[in-house]
């Protein structure tokens, strides 16, 4: 049976696992919208938690896709996980350098477990407020030893843009959008080039930062229930979930997880992708929309 670990660790927690030395890896996740000229990696090689390693979705991506960061294939996540020294068994424990407490990091959460490794957690606050809390920051990198990771994709977790135009029809999953509500409703823009605003027919919007508290910290479950509850999404249902390019879509993902919902899909291409596709009318929109 695979090793499971709660989705969500505090920074005591983490502090104190490290001096024990035992069979985790922590990895920093970080990763910005390019519009925001910041390189995460060179970030982390000026401060990251001591021992951990760099993990880059846009190196561990399908790189044949035209779009950004899709899911790379199980061959090319088992070597690139691997070389960060994970194997089967490891505790992968996830964080971000994100001002939000939380940005890229549950897309790396959500990425483990569609590839089988559900002994994945999230430090909640991050980067940052294990920082405020005084905790140690290092430049030092030690490059882990290679090892063997086996990857197994659950292709049920993962929607298509086929997937989602079928079910403006069929209406068999929920649809929510992680995005801020003025891109969702079609009047700020894009941070993506040639992309307008807009959302999908039927789907409702949940913005990824509503899960998090001031502090940065995920807010607790009855308060995250309370708001699927207030957005019309029924957690004993299917729930597919969006955002620009599948990034902060896994804040729902994570928050409906630790609701207790078995599984939430993630719609990979994201809203970059449904709005080259689309024809107008599937681009809803209080602002310009989609014109042909």
């Amino acid at each position: 049976m695979a090793l499971q670990a709660r989705a969500l660790l505090s920074s005591k927690w983490l502090a104190e696992a490290v001096k024990v030395q035992g069979k985790m890896r922590i990895l920093d996740t970080s990763w910005y919208l390019p519009k925001l000229r910041r390189n995460a990696k060179s970030e982390f090689k000026k401060r990251h938690i001591p021992g951990a390693a760099f993990f880059d979705i846009d190196q561990c991506c399908d790189k044949t896709s035209p779009l950004d960061h899709m899911l790379p294939s199980e061959k090319i996540f088992a070597d690139y996980v691997g070389n960060l020294g994970i194997e089967s068994d490891t505790h992968v424990v996830l964080y971000d350098a994100s001002e939000y407490g939380a940005f890229s990091a549950p897309r790396v959460w959500w990425m483990f477990r569609v590839f089988g490794h559900s002994a994945v957690s999230l430090l909640n606050g991050g980067l940052r407020n294990w920082e405020l809390e005084g905790r140690p920051v290092s430049d030092k990198y030690v490059r882990p030893a290679p090892t063997e990771f086996k990857a197994s994709l659950n292709r049920s977790w993962i929607k298509t843009y086929e997937d989602l135009l079928d079910n403006l029809d069929t209406k068999q999953f929920q649809v929510v959008d992680a995005r801020p509500p003025g891109r969702f409703r079609g009047l700020d823009p894009e941070p993506r080039d040639n992309t307008e605003p807009g959302h999908i027919p039927g789907s409702v919007n949940v913005p990824f930062h509503s899960f998090l508290s001031q502090t940065g910290h995920f807010l607790p479950k009855e308060q995250i229930q309370a708001l699927f509850t207030r957005a019309g999404v029924d957690l004993s249902r299917p729930v597919c979930v969006l955002c620009g390019s599948a990034v902060t879509a896994c804040h729902v993902a994570l928050a409906a997880h630790e609701c207790g919902h078995a599984g939430v899909s993630v719609y990979d291409g994201g809203w970059s992708e449904w709005y080259t596709r689309a024809v107008p009318e599937n681009v809803i929109s209080e602002g310009r929309g989609k014109h042909l």
